[in-house]
């Protein structure tokens, strides 16, 4: 349950929701698995394996996407329509025209779709209304958009917007390298990726490299721009920050996790437990990250 990643999301002062409302709002969207001829399926799971879609706390809330995916190459699927459409073509003496094709090509997916084998993932969110917050746990933006696309089917009432900051990650990483500061509570780690800003986006990637050095300095002298960096936060969470504003591969260091093993005795306490410290943590984590970004861009 431990978050890895950080899609950001603001929601607007005031905006209040109960535990029993939210409960009853996604449960109009429970996830079922896939159909003989559904190649997806998404919708609200519980987030603890038990009986609620909503898990809350504090008045904190987390639950959980359930995706199921059916893999059906389209290597396989080519493959056979191939086979298929070479052997009519023989028959007939003539190639088949694009339409003719792409039907046989359906038809051999229809076909397969449903032997195709499937794969389940789980997306976990976590609202915070005390503070603003709904942070999506994606490694990517699109998988944060369907998270987004089924809580607007979902609930109500949800004014949801981008986290967006007045200064860009971009620039602000950039003058870190730069300077070799990191704005307070935070420290510099040892990767980074650089990319020129011209048409041919050249770039340079360090990993486990020190970041201090002159051979950095004099890819910034020539314009180049910092797009991802590796920080460390108070000495507790450590993360790589992009040019979108995404925080990627959150690591919480094991004093935390020591500090929620040594409150709890059953696998529900070590839950709430989890939830409460990395949500405690993550609060003033990203009050930090948004204040060394120069605070947020005013709502027009």
């Amino acid at each position: 349950m431990w978050f890895k990643n950080l899609q950001t999301y603001r929601l607007p002062a005031g905006w209040e929701i109960t535990a029993n409302q939210m409960e009853t709002q996604l449960a109009r969207h429970v996830f079922q698995r896939c159909g003989s001829m559904d190649m997806q399926s998404r919708g609200w799971i519980s987030p603890r394996k038990d009986e609620n879609l909503v898990f809350s706390q504090n008045q904190q809330f987390l639950i959980a996407m359930g995706t199921e995916q059916k893999l059906l190459p389209s290597t396989v699927v080519n493959q056979i329509a191939n086979e298929r459409i070479a052997e009519i073509e023989e028959q007939q003496g003539y190639k088949l025209g694009r339409k003719q094709s792409r039907e046989i090509k359906e038809n051999v997916t229809d076909e397969l779709l449903p032997r195709a084998f499937s794969r389940r993932s789980t997306t976990f969110v976590w609202i915070d209304p005390v503070n603003g917050w709904l942070i999506v746990d994606a490694a990517n933006a699109a998988k944060s958009e369907e998270v987004q696309k089924l809580l607007f089917d979902s609930l109500d009432d949800l004014p949801l917007s981008l986290l967006k900051t007045q200064q860009s990650p971009t620039s602000a990483m950039t003058t870190w390298l730069a300077t070799g500061e990191a704005p307070a509570g935070f420290t510099i780690d040892r990767d980074c990726v650089l990319q020129a800003p011209n048409e041919e986006k050249a770039t340079v990637r360090y990993s486990r490299h020190p970041l201090d050095v002159e051979e950095i300095r004099a890819h910034l002298a020539e314009g180049k721009t910092a797009t991802r960096l590796a920080l460390t936060w108070n000495d507790r969470i450590s993360f790589a920050l992009n040019e979108q504003l995404q925080v990627k591969q959150l690591s919480f260091l094991d004093i935390i996790k020591e500090e929620a093993e040594s409150q709890a005795e059953t696998a529900e306490e070590q839950f709430a437990a989890d939830f409460a410290l990395m949500t405690g943590e993550l609060s003033p984590l990203l009050h930090d990250l948004v204040s060394a970004l120069g605070g947020e861009q005013e709502k027009i």
